[in-house]
């Protein structure tokens, strides 16, 4: 009986298992299956890396990694660099690891103990003996590496490898080691961060003896042992060359590596770049190495339209009609015409030949005009004549510095000398609208000739630049399917990740209310706080702003008025509190309130007057009476003022004298219209730092105005100085919806000399454009001595 019961179960057991395999092995979109398809096996991908190699036996890099870094370090490498290896790529980490991500050997009786000494000779016999006779050259490489695999394959292709070499950044061990790494005074090894290369005659000589090397260690060093086993046995040691530091280039900040700007000479001219600690920075550095090849291409593809521009202007065509040119019958030159795909540029101005004359002006207002770049820039066609040099001329000028210093230092080798860039001493840029942009630098550079006679001496150059337009692209995506229906971004996501999405959705669904921007910006209440002194009707129409942005819009604002009552202008004084009491009327639940003192004006002590009205924790906004503002100013100010950590100083649209315009703007800015913004209408006020937005316990900590300061301005700059020390973040942009109607300016004599300059300084920015001026000037120039 019992047999028979073992029997049945035996049989049950069976039909149970092909029932599900069956199951798991059916087209059904169960979870099983799911999960089956979710990662790739290890085998496969070695298969998928021996596909892409196939023809090509150039190099072939082991990478030494640990079971940790399987799933970040070496997935970052091999989905950057790795796949573009002219040859094959293997990560070699300890027995029995795993990875989904990168095609590995788990080299048996290895483990991840540090230094990875067994790891690195073990995987030089694997390499030996399993691709000795498939690929010339053998690299040696860490998880934390960046290689340039193009200059690697022009480098390579460029030295014999029938020959025994082993090429590598040479090192000799830090101060601290000499004398205890157990070499000669001639011998040294390949550091090893930086990758090391052997030709194939180097491993067929070295990696037979590995054994009797790990037998022989002198030190726990890794790399020591390896160029002390190589000496050994293949009998070549590491190359002497200085200019390996910089081929394999090793940066000394650790951790912090390639995080920072990648806009260095090293970046540009390294082959290999190390340690790149973190994933996320080698994806990105491989973008900007990627940038770099895109920009190379970009040149590559002007110098050929210049040659096929003077190869045709040698068969009797212009430049300009080369689209419709033949170099046969019925074979045209370019046989895409634009629009279409395929189709290779507007020869008629990338293949124009580098020139400061390329454009040609057809009237006198077309010149071209030159700004002179210095420690600032100088332009007669700005407001501001002597400005700052921006953010993204700066950026520019280090891209041209670089590329000119590269082109410079091409053939420095051959010559035994290098030459160093040390600053722009001035230069000249202006904007072709056709070509491009042109600039004239005078460089201040140094020359080092170390072969030969040795020197090294200051010298000046000048550099002609033309950055020319490649032309412009337009990338449609069809974000449309087969059926024509938008296809979801969720669409092609594995089960788990949208359940997550949707999770999410839900979770922020229901915390919208409390997280959004909107509803902590829009009820903060904004306390205007506005001296004034008479100019009735200056006020009437800053009330009337006042009325229709914040009174009608119910707007969380409230209106301090620092009202002074001076003996002449009595009668403007009645009316500003008639006016005020007016729209209190109108208006009860708004705060408008006037402070009036009859002290003598000083702007400083006005708006502490307000300020000793505002709550402890409340949002101030420092205004002027001849401001115009709109809604979209308030939010900027509720966005960009943040306690304890910002203060905004929006820079204002200052409008010009209205005389020189023929008209009156006071409708058009009234409320404020786009249109007005030009430049022969005003100037933005880069200098002005009267308009403020902040929290009144920052402004307490900061100490507040000069009270000592008397009269017109310069307690604004004492406090934007004490904001610059403090270190509270400055939010500085221009602010397209406050601008600052004209008013004339009047500098008292009794002003004290940096306060008059200043303010002769304001009246003559506003007086009127640069053009209009001189305009006014080539008409009335006999009035002028």
């Amino acid at each position: 009986m019992a047999r028979r019961n073992r029997l049945l179960k035996l049989t049950l057991g069976i039909l149970i298992g092909i029932i599900a395999s069956q199951l798991i092995d059916s087209d059904s979109s169960g979870f099983c299956h799911v999960e089956k398809n979710m990662e790739v096996s290890p085998l496969k991908l070695i298969d998928q890396e021996n596909a892409r190699s196939s023809n090509k036996n150039l190099l072939f890099v082991g990478v030494m990694t640990a079971a940790k870094y399987l799933d970040t370090r070496a997935k970052a490498a091999y989905d950057t660099w790795g796949k573009e290896v002219p040859g094959k790529v293997m990560f070699f980490s300890s027995e029995n690891s795993y990875s989904a991500h990168v095609p590995l050997v788990a080299l048996p009786g290895v483990d991840d103990s540090y230094p990875p000494q067994k790891k690195s000779f073990m995987m030089l016999r694997y390499m030996y003996e399993e691709f000795a006779d498939q690929y010339e050259w053998f690299l040696r490489a860490d998880d934390d590496v960046y290689i340039r695999t193009d200059r690697l394959e022009e480098l390579l292709r460029s030295v014999d490898s029938r020959k025994p070499w082993f090429i590598g950044q040479t090192g000799r061990g830090t101060t601290d080691e000499l004398g205890l790494l157990a070499l000669d005074s001639d011998e040294n090894f390949c550091m090893g961060g930086p990758g090391v290369l052997m030709s194939r005659e180097t491993l067929r000589r070295a990696a037979p003896h590995v054994d009797r090397c790990l037998a022989h260690l002198y030190t726990t060093h890794e790399d020591v042992e390896l160029g002390r086993c190589v000496r050994r046995y293949a009998g070549v040691a590491c190359t002497w060359s200085y200019e390996m530091q910089v081929i394999l280039y090793h940066n000394q900040s650790g951790p912090a590596a390639f995080s920072g700007d990648l806009k260095q000479k090293e970046v540009h001219k390294a082959i290999t770049l190390h340690p790149v600690k973190q994933p996320q920075n080698m994806y990105r550095l491989h973008n900007y190495v990627k940038g770099l090849k895109i920009q190379q291409d970009q040149q590559d593809s002007i110098l050929l339209h210049r040659d096929i521009a003077m190869s045709m202007q040698e068969l009797g065509y212009r430049i300009s009609s080369l689209d419709t040119a033949d170099l046969a019958e019925n074979v045209p030159l370019f046989p895409v015409g634009k629009g279409s795909d395929g189709y290779l540029g507007d020869t008629s101005i990338l293949g124009a030949p580098s020139s400061l004359n390329r454009y040609t002006p057809r009237d006198l207002k077309d010149v071209l005009e030159w700004e002179l770049i210095s420690k600032t820039i100088y332009s007669h066609r700005d407001g501001n004549p002597r400005r700052r040099i921006g953010t993204s001329m700066k950026e520019g000028l280090n891209d041209i510095i670089i590329e000119v210093m590269e082109l410079i230092n091409a053939y420095s080798n051959q010559r035994g000398r290098i030459i160093d860039f040390k600053d722009i001493l001035y230069g000249y840029w202006r904007l072709d609208p056709i070509y491009g942009v042109d600039l004239i630098l005078d460089l201040l550079l140094v020359y080092r000739k170390y072969r030969g006679h040795k020197m090294t001496v200051q010298v000046r150059r000048h550099a002609y630049v033309q950055q020319t337009y490649t032309g412009i692209f337009v990338k449609e995506i069809d974000t449309r399917n087969t059926t024509g229906s938008l296809v979801s971004a969720t669409e092609s996501l594995p089960v788990h990740k949208k359940l997550v999405n949707q999770l999410f959705s839900k979770i922020s669904e229901k915390l919208q209310p409390i997280l959004s921007i909107h509803n902590i910006t829009t009820d903060t209440n904004i306390n205007f706080i506005l001296p004034l002194s008479g100019r009735f009707n200056t006020f009437r129409r800053f009330m009337k702003t006042y009325e229709e942005v914040c009174l009608k819009e119910m707007e969380a604002t409230k209106l301090y008025v620092i009202l002074y009552k001076e003996e002449n202008s009595l009668e403007d004084f009645q009316k500003t509190l008639d006016l005020v009491e007016d729209l209190r009327q109108k208006y009860p639940s708004s705060v408008l309130r006037i402070i009036w003192t009859e002290e003598k004006f000083a702007r400083g002590k006005a708006l502490q007057l307000g300020v000793d009205e505002v709550e402890e924790d409340g949002l101030m906004l420092f205004i002027d009476v001849d401001i115009v503002f709109d809604k979209h100013s308030l939010q900027r100010m509720r966005r960009n003022t943040v306690l304890n950590k910002k203060i905004y100083f929006p820079i204002v649209y200052s409008l010009y004298n209205p005389k020189f315009l023929n008209e009156t703007l006071s409708e058009r800015v009234n409320p404020v219209t786009p249109d007005v913004i030009n430049e022969d209408n005003g100037f933005w006020r880069q200098f002005g730092f009267g308009i403020v937005s902040i929290y009144r316990s920052d402004f307490k900590n900061l100490g507040g105005f000069d009270l000592m300061i008397t009269g017109w301005g310069y307690e604004d700059v004492t406090l934007f100085d004490n904001v610059v020390r403090s270190g509270l973040k400055i939010v500085r942009t221009p602010d397209p919806g406050l601008v600052h109607v004209f008013h004339q300016v009047k500098c008292d004599d009794s002003l004290d000399a940096e306060q008059k300059n200043m303010c002769l300084g304001t009246k003559a920015s506003t007086l009127g454009s640069l053009r209009n001026l001189q305009n006014i000037f080539l008409k009335y120039k006999d009035l002028f001595r």
